[in-house]
């Protein structure tokens, strides 16, 4: 298991052209303030010790400003998560920071354990309270993941995922989905109960015709470290053809560091270098592509500033 001290992390990025934004990630994950992973995905590569040492918040804000990420989304898809979103987005901007929006959901791994126990419904309950304050902007992320989930599992993702769909459209927010090994559910369940205005999907994860498809119905598409991956060909065909309009950044972190540093820890700044593969990918000038996005993530979120 890798270290999560700060001497762990890879070392920042030269700094963008153009300000650059994470618009998914994980920040009570990568300061440990979550604890060990119990739902959701875990991944050995990333999940904490019970002795481990985090770098704090500051570290995060500080080493995304020097690549030149000045805004990012702050997801949090347990309760607890959520909760400690909510907290820390208020708390953030009531310090006078505005790089940080926030976004909540119940992830789709977690709702089955959660229905399982009686406590979904009541659980969705609680995720719309929290999407109350001004800069929380997205309902996120929910979805449908079968890679790990069949049977009663598969019902109670789609309960959740609809129910996520609702809540959005009430609250006026954007949804971030997650979709894994579920492309068709996602897409039919979207068009059965209306997709919000706006709808991401966060590291999309599908092929070029994939791509097409969602740009069909307006849907924008984020992509993560994974495009910088060996055995990604499909990913990066699928960036390529993302109208310019639909298309977002982001980390995942602490998931998905981007090469050449898989395997270690990452935060927000390692968005920098996704940008630059996305660039490379999309033969399109880098500061071009880092203020369209700024441009897409504004359009889709709303303003970062105070």
């Amino acid at each position: 298991m890798a270290s999560r001290a700060a001497g762990a992390y890879p070392e920042v990025p030269e700094p963008l052209p153009h300000p650059g934004v994470d618009t998914h990630t994980h920040l009570d994950i990568c300061t440990g303030a979550r604890g060990p992973i119990k739902s959701g995905e875990p991944d050995p590569e990333v999940e904490p010790g019970e002795d481990e040492e985090f770098p704090p918040l500051s570290f995060f804000h500080d080493t995304a400003m020097q690549a030149g990420i000045t805004r990012i989304m702050q997801i949090g898809c347990d309760m607890r998560s959520a909760r400690w979103t909510a907290e820390l987005v208020a708390s953030e901007a009531a310090a006078g920071r505005d790089w940080m929006l926030g976004g909540v959901a119940i992830h789709p791994n977690e709702a089955p354990r959660l229905a399982a126990v009686g406590l979904l419904e009541e659980s969705l309950t609680e995720i719309e309270s929290l999407t109350a304050g001004p800069r929380m902007r997205v309902v996120g992320e929910t979805g449908l993941d079968y890679f790990r989930t069949e049977g009663e599992g598969v019902i109670a993702q789609q309960e959740s995922f609809r129910a996520h769909i609702e809540i959005a459209k009430r609250r006026g927010l954007a949804l971030q989905i997650h979709d894994r090994n579920a492309h068709a559910d996602v897409l039919r369940i979207l068009a059965e109960e209306g997709a919000p205005d706006v709808t991401v999907f966060h590291c999309f994860s599908g092929d070029a015709a994939f791509a097409r498809e969602c740009a069909e119905r307006g849907y924008y598409m984020s992509f993560a470290g994974n495009i910088t991956f060996k055995n990604a060909a499909d990913l990066r065909h699928a960036a390529a053809v993302v109208p310019a309009h639909l298309l977002l950044s982001e980390t995942d972190a602490p998931f998905l560091t981007p090469h050449p540093h898989r395997g270690r820890p990452g935060g927000p700044y390692l968005t920098a270098v996704t940008l630059r593969k996305l660039a490379e990918v999309r033969e399109a000038p880098l500061a071009e592509l880092c203020a369209q996005i700024t441009a897409n993530a504004e359009q889709a979120f709303g303003a970062w500033e105070l």
